[in-house]
């Protein structure tokens, strides 16, 4: 693809490598803690070379993958701070999701529904983190018990954060061009007029 000079930078090369190290990772956990999560997944072990391997695997990946979160957490957060126009922007979500896009509140680099699933992500990868040290018996032992309500959190919020993922991938192919700003990490000037017009005054100077 060749760049257009006309088009705004998203997100620099720094950020799309960890973001997509985070998707990679997400993936490996997604399918191996399917895996432990109930028989008729336990096939998705093989991906990782048994069962043995997969319980190796998993808890290093999650360690990979909080640490690779930390840092996009660190990068973004402060676009991620709600706004009065974020509120105001999720109480007309039902005209977007009706396919009116030209009415919302301007916005900055990131959306409220973008916000919101950036702390939602948050909260439950630290539920999962804080969870699985416990779980983790090898070098965190800890009574029976309390293993035991771990490994409920630890799958509930697997559940929910998996349900964000696709909610999250679902919106990235809903907006033409919001996958290619994580690819090329650049958007046109006329995508960022329209979706995020704050931030696109911004850039722009204006």
């Amino acid at each position: 693809m060749t760049e257009n000079p006309n088009d705004l930078k998203r997100f620099t090369p720094l950020e799309r490598a960890n973001h997509w190290f985070v998707a990679i990772c997400f993936i490996a956990m997604a399918l191996s803690g399917l895996a432990f999560f109930h028989p008729a997944f336990w096939p998705l072990a093989q991906l990782f070379g048994g069962g043995v391997w997969t319980r190796i695997l998993h808890p290093f990946v999650g360690v990979l993958l909080a640490v690779s979160f930390g840092f996009l957490f660190l990068q973004f957060r402060s676009f991620n701070r709600m706004t009065q126009a974020d509120w105001e922007w999720m109480k007309r979500i039902g005209r977007l999701l009706g396919g009116d896009d030209r009415n919302m509140p301007p916005q900055e680099k990131f959306n409220a529904g973008e916000k919101l699933m950036f702390w939602a992500l948050s909260g439950c990868l630290l539920l999962m983190l804080l969870s699985g040290i416990f779980m983790w018996r090898a070098f965190f032992p800890a009574p029976a018990a309390f293993v035991r309500f771990a490994s409920l959190v630890h799958a509930a919020a697997g559940a929910v954060m998996i349900g964000l993922i696709f909610g999250h991938i679902y919106a990235a192919l809903w907006t033409r061009g919001t996958i290619g700003a994580m690819v090329y990490g650049t958007v046109s000037r006329a995508w960022a007029r329209q979706h995020h017009a704050t931030w696109y005054r911004r850039m722009i100077g204006g």
